[in-house]
């Protein structure tokens, strides 16, 4: 069963509905299910989960890896990469989530709209929303994380906000050199310049990325930019 819009549009139609309506988000999210054909809306999230191409995508990764996972507001960024962060745990390594945007419990809701029970990963998930976010904290934090941890930051132009942090390209060679030696995946959300338009190219590419300092995108080994839905991987080397 195709759905009628991608599920971020499904969302954003509920929460509408929820306003219009005055009802709990979780019964306008239903109603928008049984509209689609699904008894509710887990089992839609578990269906537009099932035909994403995460599992696709994570077996492309490497150990070793710097991933960067761009696009526009509600494309969803946040959630394809915890769907690879799903995909890591389901191979039996560990997820890790740095992020000053959300707070756990967001986070716990993100797993949910995927139609993941964040109970399941009990365990094999760390969240982690410290103000000192940097690429010292991340390495001291990840010190003794085993080789495999899918490790998503959130996001990448948060590593450029402190300005008595050492530089962007800096803070990223260092972030590169730990990820090869230790065997981990690192996932780097990126906001997009928004000056990108859609209507001109259908996917925002490296040139979209919001730089507000230099950064040598080449130090990226795959980079997945979304739109509508959608997802493009393209090498960055």
């Amino acid at each position: 069963m195709r759905l009628s819009s991608p599920l971020y549009r499904l969302k954003r139609k509920a929460r509408l509905l929820s306003r219009e309506q005055k009802i709990p988000l979780h019964e306008a999210l239903d109603r928008i299910a049984a509209e689609e054909g699904f008894r509710g809306w887990s089992l839609l999230a578990t269906r537009a989960d099932a035909t994403t191409p995460a599992g696709e995508i994570f077996a492309q990764l490497d150990h070793g890896d710097l991933v960067l996972v761009g696009g526009r507001p509600l494309q969803g960024k946040t959630l394809m990469s915890l769907r690879l962060t799903v995909e890591a745990m389901r191979s039996g390594n560990r997820g890790v989530f740095f992020s000053l945007e959300y707070t756990e419990r967001d986070i716990e809701g993100r797993f949910r709209a995927i139609g993941v029970e964040f109970e399941h990963f009990e365990g094999l998930f760390e969240f982690d929303s410290s103000d000192a976010i940097s690429a010292d904290y991340i390495m001291e934090r990840l010190a003794s994380a085993p080789r495999g941890t899918l490790v998503v930051i959130d996001y990448l132009q948060i590593l450029d906000q402190n300005r008595q942090k050492p530089e962007l390209m800096v803070q990223v060679r260092a972030l590169r050199s730990f990820a090869r030696e230790r065997g981990l995946i690192l996932v780097f959300i990126s906001q997009i310049d928004r000056s990108y338009d859609p209507s001109v190219k259908a996917y925002p590419d490296l040139k979209d990325v919001r730089l507000p300092n230099p950064l040598d995108l080449a130090l990226f080994d795959k980079t997945f930019f979304l739109n509508k839905g959608e997802v493009q991987l393209r090498a960055a080397g």
